[in-house]
């Protein structure tokens, strides 16, 4: 039975229905598809994690779609509301401190004492939460450790009928995921790199920000374990045309002449970071070859955010 539908009013509200009674909703954002439940539904989150084959102790990110929800569950101050009022929606994420210890959000947040939200930047998703009513907490929609979705496909591909409802928004237009900020310490530190780039951060507030180094063992925001976004086959990183293997399955970047795919033939990030996930699903269906070759993608703006993901896509356990 096929799981996916148009975003029409109708399925929309019958997607808000499902989130409210404890269901699974799989829908676009500017960013990747989430897979969303009640934020405040430990039971339906405890779904998120069993659907995912995700680990408890990987926190979630929840997704609101007024900047004055904030206030009812995360201590807020000038400075993250300055944030949300120029970044949102968008993406962006905040690691803010919980404003109390309310149980229901404890799976949500991996136990953890702060609570990480976004407000994410597509119609659908914005609709889908005002129509719920409840934050809607929401990773990408997946298997665990394996490439994040970017089409309503994808999410069926990867999780088949654990979804209740899939709401096609067609194509994400970022292709990877948040950028995370830390908003309980003194500086702003940036745990995991994504969307939104580490300049506009620092052009906005017009001061330094900080690259986490905390421990991936016990991640205080998605995204930071070791192994994460992986394909199906060994990948390696930062190769160059001439050094590609007879048996790899090469994805380019820039002026390369003999890739199967190349992410960006003129050298645009933003081109390159809608692309990734895409292409490594597309690679990773070629079972002719042995593995997957990536050039090397410059370590500046969303090349940043591109090039945390095939690290962690290339980590070897």
């Amino acid at each position: 039975m096929d799981n996916i539908y148009l975003p029409t009013p109708e399925n929309i509200k019958q997607a808000a229905l499902t989130i409210q009674n404890g269901g699974l909703i799989a829908f676009p954002t500017d960013t990747v598809y989430g897979l969303g439940a009640n934020v405040y539904n430990a039971a339906a989150v405890a779904g998120i994690f069993k659907a995912k084959e995700r680990p408890l102790f990987d926190p979630l990110i929840s997704h609101i779609a007024e900047i004055d929800f904030l206030r009812e569950y995360a201590e807020t101050d000038s400075r993250a509301l300055g944030l949300a009022q120029r970044f949102w929606p968008g993406p962006l994420t905040f690691v803010l401190r919980r404003k109390d210890q309310n149980p229901s959000i404890d799976l949500a947040c991996a136990g953890l004492s702060s609570i990480a939200v976004r407000m994410p930047n597509h119609p659908v998703a914005l609709e889908l939460i005002k129509k719920s009513g409840v934050p809607i907490v929401a990773p990408s929609a997946n298997r665990f450790k394996t490439v994040s979705p970017t089409t309503a496909q994808h999410v069926r591909d990867s999780l088949g009928n654990k979804v209740d409802m899939i709401l096609d928004g067609g194509a994400c237009r970022i292709g990877v995921e948040t950028t995370i900020i830390d908003l309980t310490t003194p500086r702003i530190v940036i745990l995991r790199a994504g969307g939104l780039s580490k300049e506009e951060l620092e052009d906005f507030t017009g001061e330094k920000t900080y690259l986490a180094h905390d421990n991936p063992d016990t991640p205080k925001a998605p995204g930071q374990l070791l192994k994460h976004y992986a394909p199906r086959m060994p990948l390696r990183i930062n190769v160059r045309e001439e050094d590609v293997r007879p048996d790899e399955f090469f994805i380019g970047f820039g002026k390369v002449s003999h890739a199967q795919l190349n992410l960006s033939p003129n050298g645009d990030l933003c081109e390159a970071a809608a692309n990734l996930f895409a292409f490594l699903r597309k690679a990773e269906k070629h079972t002719e070859y042995n593995g997957i070759a990536i050039s090397p993608i410059p370590e500046n703006g969303l090349g940043l955010a591109i090039n945390d993901r095939i690290r962690r896509a290339s980590y070897k356990e």
